[in-house]
């Protein structure tokens, strides 16, 4: 009897796959939840229960590749089943060693701790109300136009704003920033083999503007965002270095553009080619949140994350040595049928939805889901009413059934491009 030989998918040049990774992950799944990529040198993770235990589990899982993931080569040579501490030697010199990401444990807390103030419950209803205003303000603008593209002209814009006025951006400085993170470099850019270095000035620039409000905040302070930002400490109450506040301010925008607009993008796709959907959220506005977080599941923006493992240990029956590159595929988990029921479905009544791992889980949860949450929704609650429909453009993408769309070509990220909606008032 013949054997079948799988043909494992290319999730970093097959732009087939990058259109719709769905079927690609729930054939590695069929594989196993945790398998070794046989052309690549990591092991994919697409189980939604052995995703949650690698993400709770600091022990044996260091994020230090979370920001450059399975390609970029370890720093050396690594040696025993446990390398945790070859990991704290050579921490600075991984590729994306000073993001926020790439911290462990104390370190990571510590920078975490950091942020805590700009989203404390206080900080967060201030932000909204500024929320409200900037949507209705630029809804009301591309209503009146009779559409817009979604992603550049609205999406990405509004939730950069937002942002700015959380970390008390200037308001003569915003629109700058605006334009400026408009051509940052894609993260997992599959077709972009220098994006690492077309990020340097984007780094410049911002560390130019964030450390001359950081300097003048430390000398001069006020009552102001920014000023508790450049002025807050570690919990041993040692002051950061202005650096470092420098790439925590640019952390917060990149994942503000590559998570709520995507997602503020997919989910008017969806509502757009669901109608009847769309009717039911303008008549009960209650339906937002379920609905955003059966997006998030069903269409999140970030494909996945990654882990070096630290220390040896079993997940799933699969041995993990020491050494190992892990890519978590927090897509494929949230659409494991061993966890959700009819996974590929879009069900508004779905149980217990909010358990997606769309935010991640453990200590690297996303620190600003609430405010991904607030500002998605806010934007939904302007959009209805000021429209009374939103369809997608023919013009532009073609009839439903049969739409012309293109997605950002990453790995990591899942979103589009653009997309052209017409807004009736």
């Amino acid at each position: 009897m013949a054997t079948t030989v799988f043909a494992e998918p290319d999730f970093f040049t097959d732009h087939s796959v990058l259109l719709d990774p769905y079927e690609a992950l729930d054939a590695v799944r069929s594989q196993s939840p945790v398998r070794q990529m046989e052309n690549h040198d990591f092991v994919m993770v697409t189980g939604f229960a052995e995703a949650t235990a690698i993400l709770l589990d600091g022990e044996h899982f260091s994020s230090v590749i979370a920001a450059a993931g399975p390609t970029a080569p370890l720093p050396f040579e690594p040696k025993g089943n446990d390398i945790t501490a070859q990991i704290a030697e050579h921490h600075h010199e991984f590729v994306g060693h000073e993001t926020f990401l790439s911290y462990d444990g104390r370190e990571h807390s510590a920078r975490r701790a950091l942020l805590n103030g700009l989203f404390a419950p206080s900080r967060l209803k201030a932000n909204e109300l500024y929320m409200q205003e900037l949507a209705n303000r630029m809804v009301s603008d591309v209503v009146a136009r009779g559409g817009c593209e979604i992603m550049g002209e609205l999406a990405t814009p509004y939730v950069t704003y937002v942002i700015a006025d959380l970390l008390g951006v200037p308001k003569e400085d915003r629109a700058e920033i605006t334009e400026t993170l408009a051509n940052a470099p894609l993260p997992g850019a599959v077709d972009d083999a220098d994006a690492g270095a077309s990020l340097a000035p984007l780094a410049e620039k911002l560390g130019r503007m964030f450390g001359g409000y950081i300097v003048d905040r430390r000398a001069n302070p006020r009552d102001d965002v920014m000023s508790v930002l450049a002025n807050t400490r570690f919990p041993d109450g040692t002051l950061p270095e202005v650096s470092e506040l420098i790439m925590l301010a640019i952390f917060l925008f990149s994942a503000g553009q590559d998570t709520s607009a995507k997602l503020i993008g997919n989910s008017v796709l969806y509502l757009c080619d669901n109608q009847e959907l769309q009717s039911r959220l303008r008549a009960d506005r209650s339906l937002i949140a379920p609905f955003l977080e059966e997006m998030l599941r069903l269409e999140g923006s970030s494909k996945v994350t990654h882990r070096l493992v630290s220390k040896d240990t079993t997940v799933g029956g699969f041995h993990f040595k020491a050494g190992m590159k892990v890519v978590i595929s927090l897509a494929g988990a949230d659409r494991d049928p061993v966890r959700w029921e009819e996974p590929n479905t879009f069900r508004l009544d779905r149980p217990k939805v909010k358990e997606h791992l769309a935010f991640g889980r453990g200590a690297h949860t996303c620190i600003g889901n609430p405010l991904a949450r607030a500002e998605v929704r806010v934007l939904f609650e302007r959009l209805f009413d000021r429209t009374s429909e939103m369809t997608i453009s023919e013009t532009r993408h073609g009839p439903f059934g049969n739409r012309r769309l293109d997605y950002e070509p990453s790995y990591i990220v899942r979103g589009l491009t653009e997309l052209h909606v017409d807004l009736k008032p």
